[in-house]
């Protein structure tokens, strides 16, 4: 990669900061959509100061932050934020968090909406989703099984609203051969589920078959395979060397155990999973040793979360980072082309390397340069 087609967000913080303090410069006013009341308030405050922590970093006094109420699946207050923040002729917004509020933002047809919902890399009309999206993550996973020359990729993720989504998705994968699985949310079924689909009672009949068969031999090998076979669970292979399992939180641990519960040796199949924002709860799981997942920059990431609770005396919420970049990729473009007016704006031909690493717009979509990372021992690893 030819790193002078690379935009670094944080050197042109530092440039543009050292090149406005002798000129006078209009006002950059961006508006921003949270939700400042209701379920997901926290959310929004982390947000604002998220928005303040890059306006402390850029040192420019001409950029205004605007924020307003969304509130929390409320669409009567997101429409009369949106209207508020208009009516100050402002023609960039950060947000709505949320993707199933676009229908509404194309009301507005004059303002461009930089949202951080991670559910549409399509640049739609007046929409830009900076979110880490599936698609960015499958193809990253994509290229890392098939460099570790695994040939038959299981896919787990649940049965709930979004399984028609993820379906949607995976129709653009290129492995070559692959299978769909989709487990119940619920644990005790979950269980019987992961079982049979690895064959499991199966597989431990086979050893105690084979440990019956060896327990009357006295001749030296027989002993030591029935000694090897003591230690064991079950014998024989799973029809799968790789997993992808779209899910996180609970109902991600939940299926790893079930497939420890099942005897799949992370030392012959290939765990992988979705982004975890690194998530540290997951090591407290006894369940897979060897996990790894596409990912924002980890050392980014630590850095950011430790300006932020060193200035704030808090915890950012993991997407937070992404408000943070949007506000240095708005001020890149507005330096560069003098004004905002459109999504046509920011169709850059360059790379862009913010917080989470490096992103582009291509062939009409948001996309992530992600990294993989290796959860071992306790530990994160790029791998």
């Amino acid at each position: 990669m030819n790193k002078n087609f690379i935009i670094f967000l944080s050197w042109l913080i530092l440039f543009f900061n050292t090149n406005t303090l002798g000129e006078e410069s209009e006002k950059l006013k961006i508006g921003l959509l949270a939700p400042f009341s209701g379920e997901y308030k926290n959310l929004g405050n982390s947000l604002l100061l998220s928005a303040q922590l890059a306006l402390n970093e850029i040192g420019d006094k001409n950029i205004i932050i605007v924020p307003r109420d969304s509130g929390s699946d409320d669409v009567k207050k997101l429409n009369e934020s949106i209207k508020e923040i208009i009516s100050e002729d402002i023609k960039i917004i950060i947000g709505p968090i949320q993707s199933n509020y676009f229908n509404e933002l194309g009301k507005f047809k004059n303002v461009t909406f930089i949202s951080l919902s991670n559910k549409y890399p399509e640049i739609q009309n007046n929409i830009i989703s900076i979110g880490i999206s599936l698609e960015s993550q499958l193809n990253v996973l994509e290229d890392f099984i098939k460099k570790e020359k695994k040939k038959k990729t299981l896919i787990l993720f649940p049965k709930n609203d979004y399984s028609e989504f993820v379906e949607e998705k995976l129709k653009n994968l290129k492995l070559k051969d692959y299978k769909i699985f989709k487990y119940s949310s619920d644990p005790k079924v979950l269980t019987g589920e992961i079982q049979k689909l690895t064959n499991y009672n199966q597989r431990k009949r086979n050893l105690e078959l084979r440990k019956k068969m060896l327990e009357d031999k006295d001749d030296e090998q027989s002993k030591r395979e029935l000694s090897y076979l003591e230690q064991l669970y079950t014998i024989g292979n799973v029809n799968f060397d790789s997993v992808i399992v779209i899910d996180f939180g609970s109902s991600l641990k939940s299926l790893l155990t079930s497939l420890v519960f099942s005897d799949v040796n992370d030392k012959d199949v290939l765990f992988t999973t979705i982004n975890q924002w690194f998530d540290e709860s997951i090591f407290y799981e006894n369940t897979i040793n060897n996990l790894y997942y596409p990912s924002v920059d980890l050392k980014e990431f630590q850095k950011y979360n430790k300006i932020y609770t060193k200035t704030f005396n808090s915890q950012p919420d993991e997407i937070t980072i992404l408000s943070y970049d949007a506000i240095g990729l708005i001020y890149y473009v507005w330096k560069k082309n003098k004004k905002i007016t459109s999504v046509n704006d920011f169709l850059i031909k360059d790379k862009i390397k913010g917080k989470i690493g490096i992103f582009s717009f291509k062939d009409g979509r948001v996309s992530q340069e992600l990294k993989i990372y290796r959860l071992k021992d306790k530990k994160f690893f790029k791998y």
